[in-house]
């Protein structure tokens, strides 16, 4: 529970779990209400515990990627199961955002 301690980081999994590329400005305009600072702590910590890994392209017009690790996959079917009880028992007017529906 504590490598996904975080205000951000399920949601992090979550868009990570998504096919495709996974840039840091992607992230930041998907969840929105994140400071810089902040994503930047949560993806170090999830990469330091193992769960997504960060890979730095030195190309011509350099970037950084983001993808879920197989310890990073294997939590998913455990997060998508919190993620249908909360829909079930949780009144939805007290949902500002689902993230079984992304």
């Amino acid at each position: 529970m504590q490598m996904i301690q975080g205000k951000w980081k399920i949601m992090i999994m979550f868009k990570l779990n998504e096919p495709g590329q996974h840039r840091f400005g992607e992230l930041e305009r998907h969840i929105q209400d994140v400071s810089h600072k902040t994503l930047t702590n949560q993806l170090r910590q999830l990469e330091d515990d193992g769960l997504i890994a960060r890979h730095d392209f030195q190309t011509a017009e350099p970037h950084v990627e983001y993808e879920l690790t197989d310890n990073g996959k294997s939590i998913m079917p455990v997060l998508d199961a919190i993620c249908d009880w909360g829909d079930t028992h949780v009144d939805p007017k007290l949902i500002d955002r689902s993230l079984c529906d992304e």
